[in-house]
């Protein structure tokens, strides 16, 4: 046989799988084939988003000792490549997946990548039947990664079986963990972005923990109500009877596995720290949620509690983890183990991108009220100039309200009414405003059904029973959630797909908690990407470095100076009247703090901009034309380059879809110009200052040049019938063979009948290359 015949999956089946399994891999349970480790990056253009399909990456094979622990990665080429051409794909993939070994094949032997070798040749080449053995690998694996013989079979615990296949980071986050316990760090940070799987992620390490360790209890600390109850029914379900909840401050130690709210276990009273009724070494191992908060109590519950439990192993998870001159995450815990930043999740596919629309109001950019000027309580307006902080903490213009409510609306109105979106407002007052200024500004959807618009604050009970709904993606209300606090984390709304910000926002911790409100995907209900409505410039945080860099330590306690927690949140299901610290705090009369309210004062929109996450990671403001422009650029150098790789090309298909994979929509570009445009003269016009014809002026042109004389009978039929289409669905549809299965063409007999009409199918393409000729006949001119 002839190997150089043979496809890249022949290679595959005939050489390099018999290889693996005559080294004694279980080639089903230890062996996976075409491993999709990523999804593709989602590129948002206009109200568009769509997969870049040349950016997902996939694994030709992954070989694990049991499943969870890959060991070594193998990428394969067909055999006009060399052996080592795929090597530096496989070492990428090993990277990902946290393995040492790659290997790289094209059916006549394999190159092989030995990271854990301390001396000699790193990379060598074998024969096919020298392919290490699953034990030799892991033997190798473990010497690598420091893991002795007394520890391995901590680490070597089974996962949980869930039915589904962990992402790669998820492994490696959950091996990290693990592996830091089994080798006796007592304090473990995880940091992972919002929407990366963190509950997921610590299910199996709890599970694996639990599984290594007989008769071991765990306890799990949250901050709020609904992420405890998330946890419990949702991935913490498998522990079933072995778990419980720590609710009406009662305590039952026949459990393993406890899920409790901070505030549930503490109090500022002695009596009430109930966790004290657990002995100290009653619990192996602690996880606290969202360790960046802390908790209600001013003593600080969330270290008084670890304190009292030192003798556990304690796993901080964190989607932001705190670093300022007064708290530190990384101080406590120590360096993360393992960071999965939202800059990486959006790059793999796995989080959405956002389009931020930045919105200036006329009065927030400076308004000094007329002298004498009284509110609508009668008070005495302080004569001085008041802008974007001032409002909704000091100064209140209820007309404003209305005009971001009508933003807000509009914008909905030209994407979509019934989109998730949540409003984040300055405070209670200001989300109860917020919520009476949608509903007027919606009236014909608010009267339809009086839950279109919730104010889901913590002071509002029927907000609250709603947020299970406004997170669930099959039911359709509440669609707009007006909030200030108590839905910046922990909420789980997949598809949200708008976030207002109404609000100051200083902290970066906060904001990055609310930004992730929208990353998550669910692509089921049609949600790849969120936009971001800003009307207090909180998106300028995007530039700066810490938004989603490496966490960096800024505290550093010294000698015995003892490490200080995270800071305390609000009150749980509780909101504040602003927030201490961040804003000079407005004046106050008698300790009452004095909010101005005025309802006479106009608000307009003065300003605005678009902007799009781009490939780099930064904020890009520019128009969709220019970015076409920009991109179609990189790709040709002159019109003439594209005219000639246009005329060359066999299938147009192919030109186009390379143009939409670099993200350029020609739906959208055509729906900026208003007219049907094919992307031949949409390219032509936009790149290169061409005059664009519609598809219909294309159409009739050939009609008029008479350019199918030659062709009679059914033949002319089809191609008559081909303009139309061309005309009304563009040229990707005449190329498709598929077309003639469709109406009319059914009707002039069977897609065989029609091409033998022709003289055969090699005839039947020729005429189609000779249409598509006459439709760009004039693009040389």
């Amino acid at each position: 046989m002839n190997k150089k015949t043979l496809s890249e999956r022949d290679i595959c089946t005939q050489y390099i799988t018999p290889a693996i399994a005559a080294a004694q891999w279980n080639t089903e349970l230890q062996m996976r084939e075409e491993v999709r480790l990523t999804d593709g990056r989602v590129v948002v253009r206009g109200q568009t988003g769509r997969r870049d399909k040349n950016s997902i990456r996939r694994a030709d094979y992954v070989l694990y000792y049991k499943p969870g622990l890959p060991l070594a990665v193998v990428e394969a080429k067909d055999n006009n490549h060399s052996m080592r051409d795929g090597i530096q794909q496989a070492l990428d993939y090993a990277t990902m997946l946290d393995v040492p070994f790659a290997f790289s094949s094209n059916g006549d032997g394999f190159v092989f990548h030995d990271r854990t070798r301390t001396e000699g040749a790193l990379e060598t080449e074998i024969a096919l039947s020298d392919f290490p053995s699953p034990e030799v690998l892991w033997q190798r694996y473990l010497a690598w990664k420091g893991i002795g013989a007394d520890i391995a079979p901590v680490y070597a615990q089974d996962y949980h079986n869930t039915g589904k296949q962990p992402r790669y980071y998820q492994t490696t986050a959950v091996n990290r963990a693990i592996e830091a316990i089994a080798k006796g760090q007592d304090r473990v940070l995880l940091v992972m972005a919002t929407g990366t799987g963190k509950t997921y992620t610590a299910f199996q390490i709890i599970w694996r923990f639990w599984k290594s360790h007989p008769n071991s209890r765990i306890l799990f600390l949250a901050d709020r109500n609904i992420l405890v109850d998330q946890t419990k029914s949702n991935d913490f379900k498998p522990f079933g009877g072995a778990m419980t909840k720590i609710e009406n401050r009662s305590i039952d130690k026949s459990y393993e596995i406890y899920l409790s709210l901070y505030q549930a276990v503490t109090g500022t009273e002695e009596e009430r720290n109930i966790y004290r009724q657990f002995s100290p070494d009653f619990f192996d191992l602690v996880v606290i949620d969202e360790c960046h908060r802390g908790s209600a109590a001013e003593d600080s519950a969330w270290r008084t509690v670890l304190d009292y439990f030192s003798g556990a192993v304690h796993l901080g998870l964190t989607a932001t983890p705190k670093e300022t001159e007064e708290v530190s995450n990384i101080s406590y815990f120590g360096e993360p183990v393992y960071t999965y930043s939202l800059k990486q999740g959006i790059e793999d596919g796995f989080l959405a991108p956002y389009k931020v629309i930045r919105v200036d109001l006329d009065k927030d950019l400076g308004w000094r009220p007329q002298a004498g000027k009284l509110d609508a309580k009668g008070q005495l307006v302080e004569d001085r100039i008041y802008n974007q902080r001032d409002m909704n903490r000091t100064l209140v213009l209820t007309q404003r309200d209305e005009a971001v409510a009508r933003r807000i609306s509009e914008f909905l109105r030209g994407t979509d009414r019934m989109a998730k979106t949540i409003v984040f407002c300055e405070d209670i007052d200001h989300a109860a405003r917020m919520r009476q200024a949608l509903i007027n500004a919606n009236a014909d959807l608010a009267s339809r059904n009086p839950k279109y618009v919730m104010q889901i604050t913590g002071d509002n009970l029927e907000g609250k029973l709603e947020l299970d709904n406004f997170i669930d993606p099959e039911k359709p209300y509440p669609v707009i959630a007006t909030t200030s606090r108590l839905m910046t984390t922990g909420v789980d709304a997949k598809t949200c797909k708008l976030v207002v910000l109404d609000r100051t926002i200083n902290s970066m911790t906060e904001f990055k908690q609310i930004i992730g409100r929208g990353t998550r995907i669910d692509e089921e209900y049609d949600k790849l990407w969120f936009s971001i409505l800003d009307f207090k410039r909180a998106t300028e945080l995007f530039a700066d470095p810490a938004f989603d860099g490496e966490p960096v330590v800024i505290y550093n306690p010294s000698g015995d100076e003892p490490v200080v927690p995270p800071e305390d949140p609000p009150p749980p299901d509780q909101e504040t009247r602003g927030q201490p610290g961040e804003l000079p705090e407005p004046p106050t009369t008698g300790g009452e703090r004095i909010k101005y309210v005025i309802k006479d004062v106009p608000v307009y929109v003065v300003n605005e901009r678009v902007q799009y996450y781009g490939p780099d990671g930064r904020l890009i403001t520019e128009s969709l034309r220019d970015y076409t422009r920009i991109q179609i650029g990189k790709r040709f150098a002159s019109l003439d380059d594209f005219l000639k790789t246009w005329n060359d090309a066999d299938r147009k298909a192919a030109v186009i879809a390379e143009l939409e994979n670099q993200g350029i929509l020609f739906e959208e570009l055509a729906k900026e110009t208003g007219k049907a445009l094919d992307p031949f003269d949409l390219v032509c016009h936009i790149a290169f200052g061409r005059k664009p014809l519609t598809r219909r002026e294309r159409a009739d042109n050939v009609r008029k040049r008479d350019y199918f004389t030659r062709y009679e009978g059914t033949a002319r039929k089809v191609l008559e019938l081909l303009l139309d289409k061309y005309a009304d669905a563009g040229i990707t549809e005449v190329e498709t063979m598929e077309v003639l299965q469709l109406q009319p063409f059914d009707a002039l007999g069977s897609v065989s009948q029609i091409i033998k009409a022709f003289g055969g199918k090699p005839a039947y393409l020729g005429a189609i290359r000779e249409l598509e000729r006459g439709l760009y006949q004039q693009a040389a001119n």
